[in-house]
This record gives C-alpha cells, sequence and structure tokens, in this order.
C-alpha cells in the first residue's frame, strides 16, 4: 500500500500558485490549540510542539497498531496551520493598526479522516505520559469546514503579508465578492527555522461572505 502525500496528493489545498483563486474548502479533522499574544515570543514555538507532539503520536501508533481502522493508510504529517484574528479589545478601537500583542490565534495540524475523536483523546493520555507537558490540556479535536474562500501562496517574510492579502481583496472585489472578516488561515509550507525569510511558503486563506 502507498503513502499519502499531501504534497503530491493535495497539491489544491497546500501548493496553490501565488496570485489568488478561488477554491471550496470541505471540512478536515484537526488537533487544535488556542492561544493569545506575538508569536516571535518565546511561548509560541511550545504550542507548536505540543501539536507536533500529538501528531506524531497518531501516525506512528497508527503505524505499529496490528489493528488499524478501515480506510487506513500511512501518511505525511500535515503542516502546521493558523487561523489568525485580533482579540475584542483591538477591533473595537477605532485607529489603524495593532500590535501583534493584540493577535489570537488557533493553530492547528489536520489529521487524516480515518482518525476519530476518542484515538485522539487515547493518544492524548499516551502523550501526557510519554512527553508530559501543561500545554497538552489545551489540545481539542475538531472537524472544521471553511467553505468558499480565497487562497495564494505567500513567497517572502510574515510581516510582507499584508502585500498578498491586499492582491486576494482585490481578486475577490473584481468578482463582486466580499470577505467575511480580518479573520485568516495561514498554512505554513516552509520551516521558518531552515528556510530564509524572503524564500518562506506560506498559503494566504480567507472566508467569503455567504
Amino acid at each position: 500500500m502507498g503513502k499519502h502525500e499531501w504534497r503530491k496528493k493535495e497539491k489544491e489545498y497546500y501548493l496553490p500558485k501565488g496570485k489568488p483563486e478561488l477554491i471550496n474548502i470541505p471540512a478536515f479533522n484537526f488537533a487544535c490549540i488556542q492561544g493569545a499574544g506575538n508569536p516571535n515570543d518565546s511561548f509560541f514555538s511550545e504550542y507548536i510542539t505540543v501539536l507536533y507532539s500529538i501528531s506524531y503520536a497518531i501516525k506512528m501508533n497508527l503505524k505499529k497498531a496490528s489493528s488499524k481502522p478501515d480506510q487506513y493508510m500511512d501518511y505525511t504529517v500535515y503542516p502546521l496551520e493558523g487561523i489568525w484574528d485580533l482579540n475584542e479589545e483591538a477591533k473595537k478601537r477605532k485607529e489603524a493598526g495593532f500590535s501583534k500583542d493584540d493577535l489570537v490565534f488557533k493553530l492547528m495540524i489536520r489529521q487524516p479522516e480515518f482518525v476519530t475523536g476518542d484515538f485522539f483523546n487515547d493518544m492524548l493520555e499516551l502523550t501526557r505520559k510519554k512527553k508530559p507537558h501543561t500545554l497538552l490540556d489545551k489540545l481539542r479535536f475538531e472537524r472544521i469546514e471553511d467553505g468558499d474562500c480565497i487562497q495564494m501562496m505567500h513567497t517572502g517574510p510574515y510581516d510582507s503579508e499584508p502585500e498578498s492579502f491586499k492582491l486576494m481583496e482585490n481578486f475577490a472585489s473584481s468578482k463582486g465578492l466580499t470577505r467575511m472578516s480580518k479573520k485568516h488561515r495561514e498554512i505554513y509550507i516552509s520551516d521558518f527555522r531552515k528556510v530564509a525569510a524572503e524564500k518562506l511558503k506560506t498559503v494566504l486563506r480567507f472566508q467569503l461572505k455567504r
């Protein structure tokens, strides 16, 4: 049996072109953790660590299990994603601009369709024993459907993302569509620890008003 590799099999979701496009995103399973604050602060990497801990626990235990779920196939762990928004105080302020301290986020890693909430909880207990971490208590299993969206691949530093969002909003307007809110999703195709800022690849996506 082959291996499911998202880079090859799901390019439409993870490797879009560097220009805006319309796409419908179906419901997927995710391991999620919510937080708030500046992603440049040291705490942020801890959130990423626990997400990868649970994701690799799920992958490796399924691979070793003698009894596997229906539809099981070995797979490459999906990339880190984040849904970003501003806190309520920042939204109420009238002046333009905000601080990164005003950010609220939900970080997540997608899980295959054959992973159930019960199995996720079993793996959470296992991870608590093998790699204890206080943030494990914040992990949740969620099914999320983004529906109609506009997305594109942004190449470059995270701080230059507003340029791509401008292109995406202009594209939406040209199609008579409206961005639902300033909340948006980012999918981190590159590892920022290993890739120069100007070469970082990040999928940017926002939902449209229905």
